[in-house]
């Protein structure tokens, strides 16, 4: 697969100072003009001014020059103008606005995390002493970033853009409403859902388990219950522990542990999930507010602006 990794995203909020904070307990590390360091992936969140909520750019990785000639090349019979310059593509999905850039640059390879022990049925694996979970103090910090999920007024033309135009790959599909996409071997780093309008509905973090999982909202959620908006859970798709909270600008951001790989395309048959499957495996059920964020009607009509 020639695109190899969701290298970055930035998003504009109304509230930059305000939800920077809040990345900034999330786990994320500032790192100067806007940006923000996961533990291994570097620089991956860039928080700047916007008069609304959204997704503004996301960066994608491939190997060579030529995998930019390839993408422009896809684009181009989409209709979708491109820039190649630079060891970069630079591209624009009409629907949404989001900016899409395709740069030459190394993989991502991150160092083995240890394997957490557990027992189970006939299985002690952990004797003599207690879970490693229980006994972890340091605050959670983000491995890498996972994935965002965009909104689009146009399911089909967004979905084009990314999977036929950039590049990724499908791994599954919301029957008429969404599309999980991979540039990576992640099973999606692009989430499309059909939505009244364009938002950014939530970025996704990896952590090392689902002890980090609960540790990190546990500590997001102490001292800002309203945090909170769903898990804990498991999904269906992508197969991964989760729990959502939420921004000052309204955006979800996700703490996610043991996300489905896809190493071989020819081994992973993309499905098409219907109902609560599409959405969780087990957990409490989603909140109203996570299929509908409480301000879409807000930014339908432009009034969600900067608080005075």
């Amino acid at each position: 697969m020639a695109l190899h990794r969701l290298t970055s995203i930035t998003m504009g909020v109304p509230n930059v100072a305000e939800t920077a904070a809040y990345y900034t307990d999330f786990g994320l590390a500032p790192d100067g003009d806007g940006w923000f360091t996961s533990q291994d992936g570097g620089r991956q969140l860039r928080i700047v001014h916007a008069p609304a909520r959204r997704l503004v750019e996301v960066r994608v990785g491939v190997d060579t020059p030529d995998d930019l000639a390839a993408a422009a090349s896809r684009l181009k019979r989409l209709g979708v103008e491109s820039v190649v310059e630079g060891g970069t593509l630079t591209a624009y999905d009409r629907v949404t606005a989001v900016r899409a850039v395709l740069e030459v640059g190394p993989r991502l390879v991150q160092d083995p995390a240890p394997a957490t022990v557990y027992n189970g049925p006939g299985r002690p694996e952990r004797t003599g002493a207690r879970a490693a979970g229980v006994l972890r103090t340091g605050r959670v910090r983000p491995r890498k970033l996972g994935h965002a999920v965009v909104g689009t007024t146009d399911f089909d033309a967004t979905t084009a853009f990314f999977r036929d135009g950039l590049g990724f790959k499908a791994s599954d599909y919301i029957k008429d409403h969404g599309a999980f996409l991979r540039c990576s071997t992640d099973h999606h780093n692009i989430l499309v859902l059909a939505a009244p309008v364009a938002f950014l509905h939530h970025s996704s973090w990896q952590v090392d388990d689902i002890d980090e999982v609960g540790r990190g909202a546990a500590a997001m959620l102490e001292e800002h219950p309203e945090r909170h908006v769903w898990g804990l859970g498991r999904h269906h798709a992508g197969s991964n522990f989760f729990w959502y909270l939420k921004d000052p600008a309204g955006n979800f951001s996700e703490y996610y542990s043991d996300m489905d790989c896809v190493v071989d395309d020819q081994l992973w048959t993309p499905e098409v999930l219907e109902g609560a499957r599409g959405l969780f495996n087990w957990g409490p059920p989603p909140p109203p507010s996570f299929l509908a964020p409480d301000d879409l009607a807000a930014l339908m009509t432009g009034t969600h602006s900067e608080p005075r």
